[in-house]
């Protein structure tokens, strides 16, 4: 009987179902509806979540669609932090513009320094992207005057949301904003990867010479998706900054470029939602354990890692076709 409710063909036709265009938005939406009433007191964590998942998403397109492998993300959060942290402080409490500065300031860095990276490949980007993310980190640091150095940026005043709903303690106002923040990227990050743009990054991730033979000018579009996915970075840190109040150093930490890699790779690249669910498991995980065991909680996230890596090497959301591809063998064996 256990047999019968787990053959491939019900697999196969779950995984169909899943496939069904919207559909994964439409549940991720809801359950960010429902964790507002269902965590009332935990707004605060929630919205930590929403902002890992726009940072995710960003470098989804980046390393899960293009190809560009890179351990310097963090740069370009931190720059949209800082650059929206300081025009707070010194222009305009306003939360969308400091948006729409922080999306600047990353796309700025992204295409100045993408000039540079998307001419190497392998390990030197990997070593040029670190790079690019202590030379930020260490200009923060010296400019302690403006940034606040190793003590933070402070005095960071938001104005109410559109004129009208005001930052309040608990997070209510913070949260919807965020939401709404990441459901406007994630939709302007889908028409990006359907779009001409996105399909050939994506042929260049699969075969940069087959591309170069066909006349595609693969350099520029590795710059300009790069750009793009540098100014969905930057909204993250600005959004980060606007929530919190408050800009540090860690947004350049290199450990956040790394869990931002593991959470992509735990939830599956090239798939928007597969960004969304790693981040959801990582942070869950990760908040749980902490909370069980303050010293160890890093060999559980070993462990996961791990097991996704040589289990399912395609992320969490593989794990279906990952089962079904395990009975269509058992039943080539049988017959």
């Amino acid at each position: 009987m256990t047999s019968d409710l787990q053959s491939p063909d019900q697999i196969r036709s779950w995984t169909t179902a899943v496939r069904v265009p919207l559909l994964p938005e439409a549940a991720m939406l809801t359950c960010a509806v429902a964790a507002f009433y269902a965590f009332p007191y935990d707004l605060a964590l929630i919205t930590r979540f929403l902002v890992m998942i726009l940072f995710v998403l960003s470098l989804d397109l980046v390393l899960g669609y293009a190809g560009i492998a890179t351990l310097g993300h963090a740069a370009l959060y931190g720059t949209g932090a800082y650059a929206a942290g300081l025009f707070a402080v010194h222009v305009s409490g306003d939360p969308l513009t400091g948006l729409a500065v922080g999306a600047i300031a990353g796309a700025v860095l992204a295409f100045v320094s993408g000039l540079l990276l998307m001419r190497s490949h392998g390990l030197t980007l990997l070593m040029l992207s670190i790079a690019v993310t202590l030379i930020c980190q260490e200009i923060a640091n010296q400019a302690r005057d403006l940034t606040g150095g190793a003590d933070g940026l402070r005095g960071i005043r938001m104005e109410p949301v559109l004129g009208m709903f005001k930052f309040d303690f608990i997070g209510r106002t913070g949260y919807w904003y965020a939401l709404a923040v990441v459901v406007v990227c994630y939709a302007v990050l889908k028409i990006v990867t359907l779009s001409p743009l996105g399909l050939s990054v994506r042929g260049i991730k699969d075969s940069a010479a087959r591309m170069v033979a066909i006349g595609s000018p693969v350099y520029w579009r590795l710059v300009t998706v790069y750009t793009i996915g540098g100014a969905i970075a930057g909204v993250a840190g600005a959004l980060a900054a606007q929530v919190t109040q408050l800009v540090s150093l860690e947004v350049y930490a290199f450990n956040l470029s790394a869990e931002a890699l593991i959470m992509l790779i735990l939830g599956g690249t090239g798939r928007l939602y597969g960004a969304v669910i790693g981040v959801l498991i990582f942070m869950t995980v990760h908040h749980v354990a902490a909370a069980v065991d303050p010293f160890n909680w890093l060999f559980i996230i070993g462990a996961l890692i791990l097991g996704v890596v040589f289990f399912v090497p395609s992320g969490v959301l593989g794990i279906p076709k990952a089962i079904s591809d395990l009975f269509r063998r058992r039943d080539n064996a049988r017959s």
